[in-house]
């Protein structure tokens, strides 16, 4: 090298050192340098008076504990601030190993109001009509790649899910349920359609739930549809076994041209995409619409029946907002080894 030069660091070795660094603190010390907050701060796509919008990278668990130091809690409340007193607070549920949009409460009447939004009560009507069809709209979007293909390109998956521990004692697994009577179960449904034909033994699919369970689209996946989420162990490990991984070709078998993907020299790119000996989890919360909390300035009464009596609205901003993320680096090497088939 020669004085002066340069050298371009790849965005992931960058993180690694960011992650490395918070497994080594307790969450209730963290005090991240500015590198670090603006790393954190460059994940968030959307901000403003009540709520936080984030692309979640994989394997950051949301929820802290005493093995867990560097979750999604501690690093927004140490470093997403901003000018507020306190950081934004947890209001839905993302698997650690899965990445996408998570949606933050920037204040405690926000809080409350997105985890009402995001729970399976039946939910009372307010007095304003707008508000209640911003509701009414509300969705998320989930896109993965499973193992295999369902038999029916899209539908309706209605099957309950329970939560029954194994024999070590310790480990929970949900599963569905048996409808025997003599198990809680929880009411679970998903909505999905294929995206495309099935390549290399597997698919795109798109998923919705409308409701909102833990391991919800995994256990719908592997157990409802028999197509279990590629880097799913914990739901799909015997079909991984069986599974063929997909070889590394650059050529499409179709029109014999080259593959759109470009592979940087001296990097590993088939690190976690179905190019990797160990896939990781390719599960991605893509889109996401919700009523728009900062425009709808309730009045809160915690003591009354109806949560919400009254909404007052700026006139201001539209009643909706919408997001879409882009896809963590595994998934995008698979993506583009696979679109190019897609319908």
């Amino acid at each position: 090298m020669e004085p002066g030069a340069r050298i371009f660091l790849p965005v992931s070795m960058v993180e690694g050192r960011i992650s490395k660094r918070y497994d080594t603190i307790p969450s209730g010390t963290l005090n991240p340098n500015a590198d670090e907050i603006d790393y954190l701060r460059r994940l968030v796509k959307y901000r403003d008076s009540a709520i936080l919008v984030l692309n979640k990278p994989p394997k950051v668990p949301l929820k802290g504990h005493l093995p867990v130091h560097n979750s999604m809690d501690a690093l927004a409340a140490a470093a997403l601030s901003y000018d507020y007193n306190e950081g934004p607070k947890l209001v839905h549920r993302l698997d650690r190993e899965s990445s996408g949009l998570l949606l933050m409460g920037r204040t405690k009447e926000s809080v409350s109001l997105l985890t009402w939004l995001f729970s399976d009560v039946n939910k009372s009507k307010s007095l304003s009509k707008a508000w209640n069809d911003a509701c009414e709209a509300m969705y998320q979007r989930y896109w993965a790649l499973v193992i295999g293909s369902p038999k029916e390109k899209q539908g309706i998956i209605h099957a309950p899910l329970s939560k029954v521990l194994l024999d070590d004692g310790k480990t929970e697994r949900i599963i569905l349920a048996q409808n025997s009577g003599l198990e809680a179960s929880q009411e679970a449904v998903t909505e999905y359609r294929v995206l495309g034909p099935m390549i290399n033994g597997c698919s795109w699919i798109e998923l919705r739930p409308l409701t909102c369970r833990k391991h919800q689209l995994r256990v719908h996946c592997a157990e409802a549809l028999g197509t279990p989420i590629v880097g799913d162990y914990k739901y799909g490990w015997f079909v991984h076994r069986r599974w063929k991984q997909m070889p590394r070709v650059d050529i499409e078998p179709t029109s014999g041209k080259p593959y759109k993907l470009r592979r940087p020299d001296g990097l590993d790119v088939q690190k976690g995409s179905v190019l990797s000996k160990v896939p990781l989890l390719h599960l991605h919360c893509r889109e996401l619409v919700l009523p728009n909390i900062a425009k709808f300035r309730n009045v809160l009464n915690q003591k009354s029946d109806n949560l919400f009596p009254t909404l007052s609205s700026k006139p201001d901003g539209p009643d909706l907002l919408r997001f879409v993320a882009s896809m963590p680096s595994h998934m995008k090497i698979s993506w583009n080894l696979m679109s190019s088939y897609l319908v």
